[in-house]
């Protein structure tokens, strides 16, 4: 059965995106099933993964029960995917009826034996699509920047985190806080991950050992429907989200080959 792994911040642009398609791409890499699903109306994993986003049954057709989920699920050339597009931002309006917290837990657990993981990538807001990805999940995973504004989406984040816990997921748990756009040399960087500790210890996880560089691949990988361990597998940036990956599941790599 499939682990179930969110990737959230309320903050934008701190790695979400970028971080689920590494993680896709390196565990399929690793001959492992892999469902990517899209829960940000932007549709930036969908397109980060090379797949249709407007003539396709989407995530949105799966909340409005206008398909079960396994006709939404397209077997892209990284993983499997289930896409998403604008319609999905409409959707915190729509879905008024008791239990549309566990829409998605529901769904998920007619596929979850189809694949070893599921990775789901959330919206930079606290909605129903955030809860939604929360209640189905086994484990989180908050990218942020060293910068004090991604600091403050995570201490805003906690208390979302402590409710789902109570009310709808007693079993899930934080597997870590990831720094994205690392830089050591930064005086801000060391002052960010003193008090990113101290959030870590309250919310009873830690901070990965793993750290990813700002990457000029992280940013090109997109354009060409790749992630960027496919994409630049050599660069440091590649190494760096193998480590992570490898940390996050105990899934391991290969030695690269020395010529």
């Amino acid at each position: 059965m499939a682990k179930v792994i969110t990737f959230t911040n309320q903050k934008g642009g701190v790695g979400k995106t970028t971080t689920c398609s590494a993680v896709c791409g390196g565990l399929a890499s690793l001959g492992k099933k892999v469902l990517a699903i899209d829960l940000d109306p932007q549709g930036n994993l969908s397109f980060s993964l090379g797949v249709e986003s407007e003539d396709t049954y989407t995530i949105y057709d799966v909340f409005k029960e206008n398909c079960d989920i396994a006709e939404a699920v397209q077997h892209g050339e990284i993983c499997d995917v289930i896409s998403s597009n604008i319609l999905l931002s409409g959707v915190e309006l729509e879905l008024t009826g008791v239990g549309r917290e566990y829409i998605l837990r529901e769904q998920l657990a007619t596929i979850k034996n189809n694949y070893d993981y599921i990775i789901l990538d959330t919206p930079p807001a606290l909605s129903v699509l955030t809860i939604n990805a929360y209640t189905a999940a086994d484990e989180l995973v908050i990218p942020m920047m060293c910068e004090i504004l991604s600091l403050q989406g995570i201490a805003q984040l906690k208390q979302t985190i402590f409710a789902v816990q109570r009310y709808y997921n007693k079993a899930l748990k934080v597997g870590g806080i990831l720094f994205n756009k690392y830089n050591p040399r930064l005086l801000l960087t060391r002052d960010v991950e003193d008090l990113a500790n101290v959030i870590a210890e309250q919310l009873d996880t830690k901070i990965f050992k793993s750290r990813i560089s700002a990457s000029v691949c992280i940013a090109e990988a997109p354009a060409h429907g790749e992630s960027v361990l496919t994409y630049a597998p050599k660069s440091k940036v590649a190494g760096e989200y193998r480590s992570f990956i490898t940390e996050l599941t105990g899934e391991q790599f290969p030695e690269p080959v020395m010529k």
